[in-house]
């Protein structure tokens, strides 16, 4: 595979990761390309490409950064070579690549097609059964009905855990510790979905008592390598989002550990996955299954705490992506 010569690169994102993306692609050599809504007219980011522009005029501001026509038309305009998405908006919109693809522009990602086996939770979790991984005793298909839901439920037992099939970031979400909970969990988590992601299908999940959150940061690339870069422990969490990271899982056994890295590589494996992702797994921490694990999803980009590995590997993913999308092998130097 030709190393492409990108000269111009864009993030479609704003904030935080846009001057991350700029930065790498900076010291990569590449002029940089941002886009801003009205409301961003003066942030950071934009002032810290070499070149930005509005998108997404008279829209609301999230509405101006999902506008896939107009920031593919903005960037065939430019001559630019790639797009990074960042992480959230665009980032697991597999619609988006594929726009990026079909106009001759490199999106500093995963393919569309692992993205879509990836994005949906449900989908997800039979690769992962395919791959010899074990799963969360769960739903096999999204719930259609509150007959459905208790069935399930009285089947595993209470707790259970309602889960939006698209998505993340603790959206979509809702603990059900008993019967009377249940279809007010589902209109609840259906509606949080839908308006956070289009999407209001849910699955529902037995819960794992007081689990270990472990996220493995994998990393592929265009010539068939896939490697981990070790694991982060992310089990302080408040209303499901995570307060504190760190690395490495200091507090588990370096066999399971190693089991973890192993298991994230064979359900990547499963969609040919390349460019940076993450895989994450819950550890039990009682009840009879105690320290078995579970597989629960995978986030196919660039997450926010990947500086946590960057600081124990010394690898900078961001330039990484970049990289690999150019068609560079993992094995190349930076």
């Amino acid at each position: 595979m030709a190393i492409l010569p990108f000269k111009r690169v864009m993030c479609a994102n704003r904030g935080e990761i846009a001057v991350r993306v700029f930065r790498a692609s900076t010291e990569l050599g590449f002029r940089t390309i941002a886009i801003f809504s009205e409301e961003d007219r003066v942030h950071l980011h934009r002032y810290k490409a070499d070149e930005a522009y509005l998108v997404g005029k008279g829209l609301e501001p999230v509405a101006a950064y999902l506008a896939e026509d107009e920031i593919v038309e903005l960037a065939k305009r430019h001559e630019v070579d790639a797009i990074h998405p960042g992480y959230g908006l665009l980032s697991e919109r597999a619609s988006f690549a594929r726009k990026c693809r079909d106009a001759g522009i490199v999106f500093i990602g995963p393919t569309p097609e692992a993205i879509d086996a990836l994005g949906d939770k449900v989908a997800a979790r039979k690769i992962a059964q395919a791959a010899g991984v074990p799963v969360v005793p769960g739903t096999p298909e999204p719930v259609r009905t509150i007959e459905a839901a208790r069935a399930f439920a009285d089947k595993v037992g209470y707790p259970v855990m309602v889960k939006a099939s698209a998505g993340g970031g603790g959206r979509g979400m809702r603990v059900v510790r008993a019967a009377a909970e249940l279809a007010e969990a589902l209109e609840r988590a259906g509606s949080e979905a839908r308006k956070a992601f289009g999407n209001a299908e849910l699955f529902i999940e037995k819960l794992v008592l007081r689990p270990k959150h472990i996220e493995v940061q994998i990393l592929g690339d265009n010539h068939g390598n896939l490697v981990h870069l070790f694991e982060r422990d992310c089990s302080v969490q408040r209303r499901h989002q995570k307060v504190v990271e760190y690395a490495p899982a200091w507090s588990l056994p370096l066999d399971l550990r190693e089991r973890l890295a192993q298991d994230a590589l064979k359900i990547a494996r499963q969609v040919d996955y390349t460019n940076a992702g993450t895989v994450e797994f819950l550890v039990a921490g009682d009840g009879p299954d105690a320290g078995a694990h579970y597989f629960i999803e995978v986030n196919p980009r660039i997450q926010v705490e990947h500086t946590v590995t960057e600081v124990i590997t010394g690898r900078d993913l961001v330039q990484a992506q970049i990289l690999i999308a150019q068609g560079h092998k993992l094995s190349d130097p930076e």
